[in-house]
C-alpha cells in the first residue's frame, strides 16, 4: 500500500526554506560551519542542524564532512548554483521596494493654499533634483482632507493635532504674532493691553479646531481673551490679505507675517504680552515609519531636512514696536 504523501503546507513554503537556502549557501562558500556561523551569528551546531534539516527535507545528501574540510555533492553544487542566484534575486526584488532602492512613482502631497504656494512650491525644485525619478501630485486646498480617500501619500498642517491612526513628522515651528496694518491702527488706534482688545476688530479661524481666545501673559499670569464676534477665514494667506487691507487684527504665525512685517505692511502689536507660544507644523501620513514606501520616505526626508523655520522663532528687535 502506498503511503499518501501530504501536500507541503505554506508555512513550510515560507522562512524556514529561505532560512534553509541561505545558512546552506553561505556554509559552502566560506568553506566551514564555523565561518557561516559566525556570519549569522549562531553556534556552529546550530548551522550543521539547519543544513542536515536541508538534507533530509530534499532527501539528498549535499555536502561530505571531514575532520579538514567540506566537499559539495553533485547536488551541493546543483543548488548552490541555483540557490546563489535565487538569493540574489530576491535581494534584487527587496532592494527595489524599500528604502535600499532609488525613489520612484507618484507621491501626492496635501497642502493648504498658504503652505504650499509659500513652503513647498519652493522646495519642489530642488526635490525633483534630487530624486529625478520622482513624481509629486500637489493638492492644496484650505479643507482638511482625510488622506485615505483623498488617495494622499502627506499631508503639511500646522498646530497640535489630535489622535487618529495617522503618523506625524515635525517639521519646525513658528512664533505667534499680532498684527495689524498701519491704515488700521491710524484709524482705531494701537491697543497697548490685552483688555483694549473688545474695541477692535479681531480675524479668527472658522475650522472645527480653531482656539476661540488669544492667550497673553499678564504680570506673570497666563490669561486669555474671547475672540468674541470677528471676521473669520480658513487660510493663513487670507488671514494676512485682511490685516494688510485694513479688516482688523489677526494672530498670525511670524512665519506667514514675516515679510510683511519687514516691509512694514503689517506692524507687531502687544509684544509685552506674548507668551511665545509655538505652532508646530508636521508632514502626516499613514502606515507605519518603517513599511513606507521607498518614494514616501524620500519626501518626508527630503522636508524634514530642508524646510528651515528657525527664523520664524524669533521676532526681531527692529521690528518691535518702539524698539527699532
Amino acid at each position: 500500500m502506498k503511503k499518501s504523501m501530504a501536500m507541503p503546507s505554506l508555512q513550510e513554503h515560507s522562512a524556514d526554506r529561505f532560512v534553509e537556502l541561505q545558512t546552506f549557501v553561505q556554509v559552502a562558500q566560506q568553506g566551514s560551519f564555523s565561518a557561516a556561523a559566525r556570519l549569522r551569528e549562531v553556534s556552529p551546531s546550530a548551522v550543521s542542524k539547519i543544513v542536515a534539516r536541508l538534507e533530509t527535507r530534499l532527501g539528498v545528501q549535499l555536502l561530505r564532512r571531514s575532520t579538514r574540510r567540506l566537499e559539495l555533492t553533485a547536488e551541493g553544487e546543483q543548488l548552490l548554483e541555483q540557490g546563489r542566484q535565487l538569493l540574489a534575486d530576491w535581494l534584487a526584488l527587496e532592494s527595489s521596494v524599500t528604502r535600499q532602492g532609488q525613489p520612484t512613482g507618484v507621491v501626492r502631497i496635501n497642502a493648504s493654499s498658504s503652505t504650499g504656494n509659500r513652503l513647498l512650491v519652493p522646495l519642489v525644485g530642488p526635490l525633483m533634483q534630487t530624486w529625478p525619478g520622482l513624481q509629486l501630485d500637489l493638492s492644496f486646498t484650505d479643507h482638511v482632507v482625510d488622506l485615505i480617500a483623498a488617495r494622499a501619500d502627506i499631508a503639511l498642517r500646522w498646530g497640535e493635532l489630535p489622535s487618529s491612526d495617522m503618523v506625524a513628522r515635525k517639521l519646525g515651528h513658528t512664533r505667534q504674532v499680532i498684527v495689524a496694518s498701519p491704515d488700521y491702527l491710524q484709524r482705531f488706534g494701537r491697543p497697548q493691553h490685552p483688555d483694549e482688545l473688545a474695541g477692535h476688530v479681531r480675524i479668527g479661524w472658522n475650522y472645527p479646531r480653531a482656539i476661540p481666545h488669544w492667550p497673553f501673559v499678564v504680570a506673570g499670569n497666563a490669561v486669555t481673551v474671547s475672540m468674541g464676534e470677528v471676521l473669520r477665514v480658513n487660510d493663513g494667506e487670507a488671514m494676512a490679505n485682511l490685516a494688510k487691507a485694513g479688516a482688523g487684527l489677526a494672530r498670525l504665525s511670524l512665519y506667514h507675517a514675516w515679510d510683511d512685517l519687514h516691509a512694514g505692511r503689517l506692524q507687531a502689536l502687544l509684544e509685552d504680552f506674548n507668551p511665545g507660544d509655538l505652532q508646530p507644523i508636521h508632514a502626516v501620513y499613514v502606515g507605519k515609519p518603517g513599511q513606507l514606501p521607498v518614494r514616501t520616505r524620500a519626501v518626508l526626508d527630503f522636508l524634514a531636512s530642508h524646510v528651515d523655520l528657525s527664523h520664524a522663532e524669533q521676532m526681531p528687535a527692529g521690528l518691535l514696536p518702539g524698539r527699532a
